[in-house]
């Protein structure tokens, strides 16, 4: 089947067949190819991208930036202090100004409506770079590393996310893993079941009918049984420390150490993060909060530093699967 996303943007994983996000795979991995060989087609060459970042990042700038500039295209900056989108003037208005400015625009903020009307309203592909519900393009970089360091296709992988399971990152992969056909596991506390949108449950069990995905809720650790991959992301947020006790009391039973690699059964098991991490105490907020008596690293370290950890491959692929994804949709 031909696959063409020209003209196309990146707002979920949910609005892309599995042919398509197979399409995306296959580039990125063929453009890192190219790249270790020294070979440039630059595809973006004349293209102009903005990125617009109402919450701060390393890996998603760095990425789009990197993958733009090495297949020629220009890049544009604009945090919430430089840009004058929802104080004085509108979230509309600005993307039609950014719309005949620019080929393609970033976002990465807080609400999923603000991408999908920066979709409606520019007239150029926009790519999700992370919202509050959403992460697609980190979900397309963990996919590419499963790919690398997991010896099965992608519909027999078995993937845990364990922790906090109603954040962002647990439902980009469970929207992924329906589309892929593989077996998510969302391992976490009870208290937060209810919390999951029943909705978007409801939506991800439709495309795992058709293709084949089991998708799972529970907090019984039998189900870590037979993973390929443990994966994680971080309990508390700047911002939110006056929560920190209560998610250190539900979540620490959940946290990543050697005892629960063990548990899989599985002596190649591959542990994730999409990072930043809480592994150590060598960042001001785990030591701050560390000394008021609260361990907030939600992986140890001799996981992360062990032979299972595979972070850094994974946050190189950011840059390789967002030039896929940049050149696939307005590339040449």
């Amino acid at each position: 089947m031909s696959v063409n996303l020209k003209g196309r943007s990146l707002l979920t994983l949910m609005d892309l067949t599995p042919e398509e996000i197979r399409y995306i795979l296959d580039l990125a991995h063929d453009l890192k190819a190219k790249k270790r060989a020294g070979i440039s087609n630059y595809l973006l060459k004349g293209k102009n991208i903005v990125l617009l970042f109402e919450k701060t990042s390393t890996r998603t700038r760095c990425a789009f930036e990197v993958a733009a500039l090495e297949e020629g295209a220009h890049v544009t900056f604009l945090d919430s202090g430089s840009s004058q989108m929802g104080k004085k003037e509108s979230l509309e208005d600005t993307a039609k100004v950014l719309g005949r400015f620019y080929d393609g625009i970033e976002y990465r903020g807080y609400e999923q409506q603000v991408v999908e009307k920066l979709a409606k309203c520019s007239g150029v592909p926009v790519w999700n770079g992370l919202t509050d519900v959403d992460h697609p393009t980190q979900i397309l970089a963990d996919m590419m590393t499963i790919e690398e360091h997991v010896a099965k296709p992608l519909n027999k992988v078995k993937l845990v996310f364990t922790g906090d399971i109603r954040n962002n990152m647990s439902f980009a992969w469970m929207y992924g893993c329906a589309k892929m056909g593989m077996h998510y596991v969302a391992y976490g506390p009870k208290e937060l079941f209810n919390e999951i949108d029943s909705e978007m449950i409801k939506k991800v069990e439709e495309v795992a009918s058709y293709t084949g995905a089991i998708i799972e809720i529970t907090d019984d650790a039998g189900a870590l049984k037979g993973a390929d991959v443990i994966y994680t992301d971080v309990w508390a947020s700047m911002g939110e420390e006056s929560q920190i006790p209560e998610k250190i009391r539900i979540m620490t039973p959940f946290k990543v150490t050697m005892k629960m690699l063990k548990a899989t059964e599985n002596t190649d098991v591959k542990f994730m993060h999409c990072l930043p991490a809480f592994h150590d105490f060598e960042t001001k907020m785990a030591n701050d909060q560390k000394d008021l008596g609260f361990d907030i690293r939600e992986v140890t370290d001799e996981v992360f530093r062990s032979r299972h950890s595979i972070v850094f491959d994974e946050a190189e692929n950011r840059m390789h699967s967002i030039k896929a994804v940049i050149v696939s949709t307005i590339g040449y």
